[in-house]
């Protein structure tokens, strides 16, 4: 019998598996002639024997190469195993249909016995129920059938790994792995399931311990976690979502799912405590709070962190540190951002309490590890981010996480010396973990001591047998996933629109980061005035977007560095990577580096910041991001002061500040600046408040959906 499993393993999925340097190696040992004898037994098992002694045998059924044998001594996935494949898809390549990269397995079952199936194989209609008597116990399960007819004629991405039974899952990870398993799903779950498509044929399951991807269609036992010592429970966990999404939500290209437990039952003490501080910090404002409020803060953050509730704690981890840094008189202190933490604490609440779209399990942080080590991981630099504060510089160098799609930040910080403060470039040459933070910020790190923490925070550690090794990258990242590289940037803006409000989402770091794979640059000026560099480029395949950046003085060559890097010094620029966001025309970019023949990382170039750049900027007015500014910054005012602490002409101010509002047609916005106008009197309260929140959250969500 032909083995799919093995014919299915592309390049990309081997790499995944093992490393991208074995894999080329074996190839390269395969190519010069250097195969092994293969033998494959009626029952699937696949033999070979090199001519050095070394025996490789790939047993048949669900584990996938964690199943296979070798008897050379290197751990994990070997260069021997890996020839072993190549070796056995090149001698099957002649006979096996195009279609055969999906597995060889019988058809779905007919989803109108569905009720039978779910009883009798582990495709139980919900965790923790029985399915209805004579009703189908897996809803939806008809677009599912669409996909494995689809598969079957050659579109292999078409199946979901709900269709995976139990059985199938014990074989694969072990009846030990299976009830570890059950029991977390008893106590309840939340995921997000991503589904494949012709552009990430890849399935791929958020939990709140790390990411699984399905590698190879229809086979289980090439799933993988990026947790480590996570003994398979993931992949359990990971097929009853996607089990779970194709039941409730069988359309959507994303869904956040619930998975066993009950429904959640909004009792959180700890974070009625968190809203309530934040309710008596903005009614005495920062300019006025004693040290009294330590003592609060310190026993919210205490009772946040034993109820579990990750998002809210470091939402108040952040307000004291804004307190802490007006205390001392420190650069750090933003009005405007302790403003918004303070809102973001009752946002939160209202979510959970107003049972919105989003589970309020995405919205509190809730079974989110503080810390989550990764088994051996690659990374891609991305570039870096130089900011000076609180007589400080640090340095945030952005990796990508490709197996689990997602970026995670590696942050480091020095003190400003008498020396004078040191620049993006001096820092670029500091070392972690054995290599510099400019060889990170543009290469390629594989490390086995990697750990992430739940704000997506990296840190790598320390130990006898901890390894990270750091290799220079050319910028190649054609093989990012799409969810970190975007080819269209009209594309990525509607993507970013369909998020939940930033008051909502999960607190991790450099959430906006993404690749944008560049056609043409169009123009790029600057605006003297400002000190801001801006270029108007396309997309790889259409849209436009304009790429932003602004001198600080603790890079100073970065505008130059950037400015040569988009006008073809370097070679025709290729990509860039950046944070993003939607403007008033559309993707906005601040650029954390280009790739062009070289990886350019602006904030750690070299350079005083005396370069020529040519070019002008047109600056137009936009009267709708100037209002929302005024408004927000009179409200962040009033957050610093206090509302107790108000002056007598404070409520005119808002409603003066109203109308401009509804003069460029935000008449909702100024409405709520209005009724907070009315609540303010001589000792304003819970309703003054809430008016607060209401305002601030209105004028949030209205500037990030412009």
């Amino acid at each position: 019998m032909t083995r799919a499993d093995l014919i299915a393993l592309t390049p990309d999925v081997l790499a995944a598996l093992s490393n991208r340097g074995l894999v080329k190696r074996a190839t390269k040992e395969v190519d010069a002639g250097e195969r092994p004898t293969l033998i494959e037994d009626a029952d699937g098992a696949v033999r070979a024997a090199y001519p050095d002694g070394v025996t490789v045998t790939l047993p048949p059924g669900g584990g996938g190469l964690a199943a296979a044998c070798c008897s050379c001594p290197a751990p994990g996935v070997c260069r021997h195993l890996l020839a072993v494949v190549l070796t056995y898809q090149r001698t099957h390549a002649a006979t096996t249909p195009r279609h055969a990269a999906a597995p060889d397995r019988p058809a779905a079952p007919d989803r109108q016995a569905a009720p039978d199936h779910a009883a009798g194989s582990g495709h139980d209609a919900e965790p923790g129920r029985d399915a209805e008597p004579g009703r189908d116990a897996e809803p939806g399960r008809d677009v599912a059938a669409g996909r494995d007819d689809a598969g079957a004629g050659g579109e292999s991405w078409r199946w979901s790994p709900g269709d995976v039974t139990d059985d199938e899952l014990a074989a694969a990870i072990g009846a030990p792995a299976l009830a570890a398993a059950q029991r977390r799903r008893r106590r309840g779950y939340t995921a997000v399931v991503h589904r494949p498509d012709a552009a990430d044929p890849v399935p791929r399951v958020e939990l709140p311990t790390g990411t699984v991807r399905f590698l190879v269609p229809r086979q289980i036992g090439y799933a993988r976690g990026d947790a480590a010592d996570d003994g398979g429970e993931a992949i359990a966990l990971a097929v009853w979502a996607c089990r779970t999404a194709d039941r409730e939500q069988p359309d959507r290209p994303e869904a956040q799912v619930r998975v066993g437990g009950s429904a959640t039952v909004v009792d959180r003490p700890a974070l009625d405590a968190a809203v309530t501080l934040a309710a008596d910090v903005l009614l005495t404002g920062a300019a006025h709070l004693g040290s009294g409020v330590d003592a609060r803060l310190a026993a919210v953050r205490r009772d946040l962190d034993a109820a579990g509730l990750r998002w809210p704690l470091l939402a108040v981890d952040d307000l004291a540190g804004q307190l802490e840094a007006y205390a001392a008189r420190g650069a750090r202190y933003r009005p405007e951002t302790f403003a918004d933490l303070l809102a973001e604490l009752p946002a939160r609440r209202r979510a959970v309490v107003n049972a919105g779209a989003t589970p309020p399990e995405r919205v509190l942080g809730t079974h989110e590890p503080a810390e989550t080590p990764l088994r051996r991981v690659r990374l891609t630099g991305l570039g870096a981010r130089v900011r000076c504060s609180g007589g400080e510089v640090g340095v945030d160098v952005v990796l990508a996480h490709p197996a689990a799609v997602s970026v995670l930040v590696l942050s480091r910080a020095y003190p400003v010396t008498d020396d004078g403060t040191p620049t993006g470039h001096e820092l670029a040459g500091r070392r972690v973990t054995g290599a510099t933070l400019g060889a990170l910020a543009a290469g390629n790190v594989v490390s086995e001591s990697a750990v992430r923490s739940a704000a997506h925070r990296l840190r790598f550690a320390a130990g006898r047998l901890a390894r990270t090794t750091v290799t220079p990258g050319a910028g190649e990242w054609s093989g990012l996933p799409p969810g970190l590289l975007a080819h269209d940037p009209d594309a990525l803006a509607a993507e970013l629109a369909g998020r939940p409000p930033r008051l909502l989402r999960p607190r991790t770091a450099a959430e906006a980061v993404r690749v944008l794979a560049l056609g043409e640059v169009h123009a790029i000026g600057y605006a003297a005035g400002e000190q801001r560099l801006d270029a108007t480029v396309t997309g790889a395949d259409g849209g436009t977007a304009t790429v932003t950046a602004t001198h600080h003085a603790a890079a100073p060559g970065a505008l130059d560095a950037l400015a040569a890097a988009l006008d073809g010094t370097h070679g025709r620029p290729r990509y860039v990577s950046g944070t993003v966001r939607r403007g008033a025309d559309g993707l906005v970019v601040e650029p954390l580096a280009v790739v062009a023949d070289a990886v350019v990382v602006p904030d750690l170039a070299p350079g005083a910041g005396d370069g020529r750049l040519a070019g002008a900027v047109d600056v137009r007015p936009d009267p709708v991001a100037a209002a929302l500014g005024t408004a927000s910054a009179l409200l962040a005012q009033a957050a610093h002061t206090g509302l107790r602490h108000l002056a007598a002409g404070f409520p005119e101010r808002l409603r003066t500040t109203a109308a401009g509002l509804a003069g460029v047609g935000l008449e909702r916005c100024g409405a709520a600046l209005s009724g907070l106008a009315g609540t303010l009197g001589a000792d304003p309260g819970e309703p003054a408040v809430r008016a607060w929140v209401d305002a601030w959250i209105r004028l949030s969500v209205t500037a990030e959906s412009r």
